[in-house]
């Protein structure tokens, strides 16, 4: 029985490793520093606001060429644009949807149209933090192209 066993386990072990492996980019590690942001109360003409207090290590992202993945929060067009929410978390779970906060989402600004998907995706471009307009997300990316989706 022993000997039964250990001929099951080195090949299952040997068919896992003979497997392709289409994993592409999860984890990321630039969302955690993009997470490391505080909020401090503040008041001007039009009242209270929570102002985002970003860390050293997210300024230092600022102007840089980045990598994220994630999922699509269309808003533009629907299903097909160059304007779009990448979320961090899925969408059932996003800021918008969920538990997810501001910094969990980057607005992107692609340079060319892609349709919708609900599969995550990859996007590459450079990021820009705002910290004056109201009317877009604390994290934008610029001049992004789609890497494609991450199979998984």
């Amino acid at each position: 029985m022993r000997l039964f066993l250990l001929v099951v386990f080195f090949f299952c072990a040997a068919y896992s490793i003979a497997q392709k492996n289409t994993y592409q980019g999860f984890p990321s590690l630039t969302w955690p520093k993009l997470y490391n942001v505080t909020w401090q109360k503040q008041k001007d003409a039009q009242g209270e606001f929570e102002k985002p207090v970003f860390a050293k290590e997210t300024l230092a992202l600022a102007g840089k060429e980045i990598t994220l993945p994630g999922y699509m929060v269309p808003f533009e067009n629907g299903m097909k644009g160059v304007h779009f929410i990448l979320s961090s978390l899925p969408l059932n779970a996003c800021f918008f949807c969920g538990v997810g906060g501001p910094e969990s989402v980057v607005e992107v600004f692609l340079i060319n149209a892609i349709p919708y998907t609900d599969k995550p995706i990859e996007v590459k471009g450079t990021l820009y933090i705002n910290t004056t307009d109201p009317d877009q997300m604390i994290y934008v990316l610029k001049n992004a192209v789609l890497l494609g989706e991450i199979e998984f």
